[in-house]
């Protein structure tokens, strides 16, 4: 259904008269949202949308209409220009809207000026997106993580919150004298940022010894990345079985999820999920998911998740390849899986010249899976070299060490010890280098 404003047509969506019967129904009211988007030169407002609304349904917001206004650049005290202030007001009062979202971060004086001009509430992309990570974090690192964003964002606009936060305290137990409650707000929050990010710091510390431990063993670490929603879940539990929640949903899952396996030549890897990226990924999220992501920075190999039947897959990627070199990643070695090649997917299908392979399969059914993982396979061993080293009987402890940490091409038990051809890294050639066979 459209409806025109001043001459301007508008997208509206869902039936009012289905509203007014629901305000009947002891059920909680659903939130009925429009969406709000500047598109300035070389954007394409549209496509943002399209990502801003599957979010809000994510957060379980209905969207009954889209306004978008073409600028030079967005308004600084406003967001959007007056007039089209006005359209959106009496939009909101057509389509009986609960409030606004829209797609960019917004300064504390547009949200306080935007709800003051429109009489309801206004969201901005961030404040979803943490909405629906505080919804999805389930581990204690996740929530953590999340808490010290949503304390963050908030400190930045507590002086947008009008006069709420600015009442005078007394009486016993309470504020000091003359001291406002945006004051003592402030101190809570800066206190509790404070306490979570020095729980943060014990994580931190964690991950590097398990870290450290695995680089010890000489183990492989593999980590899925990709955009939100191009089936990384899927793909960890069709290849370990892990379990992890896995939904056609932005977001699905956020916390880190580690499980061995074992590829088909017999090397053995660590395979980690994470969170997935998104455009316009707010920096509080990356710098509070900052320990987390870390494990990038120390994987192996990067399989970066693609799905192959969005139209805008290019423009994921390129978002995916932004984030990874903000985090400091892009000199790892990436493998670009082009997934959910079942679906309808435009063919050709371009070259991704940052990535040393690609490959194509359907995590949901399973095809092209084997062919992928001999890829990553191969990729590991074109980082080690082949030697042959003899080690004496008497020596069980670097025996040990050799099958725990080497891949064993073939072996042969002579009257001077074991005749061993194995694929090694740099450290295991030097610490076999007395063992040498030329």
């Amino acid at each position: 259904m459209c409806a025109k404003i001043n001459g301007n047509q508008f997208e509206i969506r869902g039936d009012k008269m289905a509203k007014e019967t629901k305000l009947y129904n002891i059920e909680e009211e659903e939130e009925r949202v429009i969406l709000v988007a500047v598109e300035e030169d070389g954007t394409d407002a549209e496509s943002f949308l399209n990502e801003l609304e599957e979010l809000a349904k994510t957060a379980g917001a209905v969207t009954v209409g889209r306004v978008i206004q073409r600028r030079e650049k967005r308004h600084p005290g406003h967001y959007i220009g007056k007039g089209k202030i006005e359209e959106v007001k009496m939009l909101i009062n057509a389509v009986d809207a609960t409030g606004i979202i829209c797609d960019d971060e917004l300064s504390p004086a547009q949200m306080r000026n935007l709800e003051e001009m429109l009489g309801t509430k206004v969201m901005d992309r961030t404040m979803l997106i943490l909405d629906i990570f505080a919804a999805r974090a389930l581990s204690n690192e996740g929530k953590i993580q999340v808490e010290l964003a949503q304390l963050k964002y908030r400190l930045t606009r507590l002086s947008g919150q009008g006069t709420s936060l600015s009442r005078l305290g007394g009486g016993i137990g309470t504020r000091g004298p003359g001291e406002k409650k945006l004051e003592t707000d402030r101190r809570y929050i800066k206190d509790r940022i404070s306490e979570l990010e020095g729980e943060l710091k014990n994580i931190q510390t964690h991950r590097e010894l398990l870290r450290n431990g695995r680089n010890k063993r000489g183990t492989i670490s593999v980590s899925l990345v990709g955009y939100t929603n191009a089936g990384k879940s899927t793909l960890l539990n069709r290849l370990t079985d892990a379990g992890v929640l896995a939904e056609n949903k932005l977001f699905a899952t956020l916390d880190t999820t580690t499980r061995s396996l074992k590829l088909p030549g017999g090397t053995e890897i660590l395979l980690t999920d994470t969170v997935g990226f998104i455009r316009k990924l707010p920096h509080h999220l990356i710098r509070a998911f900052r320990a987390t992501l870390e494990e990038l920075k120390y994987a192996d190999i990067l399989l970066h998740v693609v799905d192959a039947s969005n139209p805008d897959r290019q423009e994921q990627m390129n978002t995916v390849y932004d984030t990874l070199k903000e985090l400091g990643c892009e000199n790892t070695p990436v493998i670009t899986v082009y997934n959910k090649m079942d679906r309808d997917v435009e063919l050709p299908l371009t070259i991704d010249f940052n990535a040393r392979c690609e490959a194509r399969i359907s995590a949901l059914d399973g095809k092209g899976v084997e062919a992928m993982l001999e890829t990553i396979e191969k990729l590991i061993k074109s980082f080690k070299k082949s030697i042959k080293v003899c080690i004496p009987y008497s020596d069980g402890k670097t025996a040990s060490m050799v099958y725990g940490r080497c891949e064993v091409i073939s072996e042969e038990h002579t009257g001077n010890g074991i005749l061993m051809e194995l694929y090694v890294d740099e450290e295991m050639e030097n610490r076999l280098s007395n063992y040498l066979v030329k």
